[in-house]
């Protein structure tokens, strides 16, 4: 059963560096799944959206950069603080009165697939 936390956590690697490929290269299209409005139109907002790229990208390699050279419990670990960033997006999300759906169905329940397969790495349960 290991192989299923390991496995949940490549695919929220993966997931997550896609999504981050998607906002380098078509930061508009990427933005209108995310659950707020689009911001304003502007010379310099596609490069700013292109930033949340970058940061996704990171946050999938610093779990595969775990995976290959840390621990199960330290990829847990890392998934576990890493969890914080859809809570923190759902939050906002909501605060600013945008998609419910995209808030708890998207980065809700991707914030609840990484904190079970965290506990299940650093538990050691899986």
């Amino acid at each position: 059963m290991h192989w299923f936390s390991l496995g949940l956590a490549l695919l929220l690697a993966v997931a997550i560096i896609a999504i981050g490929v998607q906002y380098v290269a078509r930061p508009f299209t990427a933005m209108r799944s995310f659950g707020l409005p689009l911001p304003e139109t502007g010379a310099n907002v596609a490069w700013w959206l292109r930033l949340k790229g970058v940061r996704d990208i990171v946050s999938g390699l610093a779990v595969l950069a775990f995976m290959m050279w840390g621990s199960s419990g330290a990829v847990g670990l890392v998934l576990l603080v890493e969890a914080v960033i859809p809570v923190g997006d759902m939050l906002v999300i909501l605060a600013a009165n945008g998609s419910k759906t995209s808030a708890f169905g998207m980065h809700g329940v991707t914030a609840a697939i990484m904190v079970l397969a965290a506990l299940l790495l650093v538990t050691g349960v899986s």
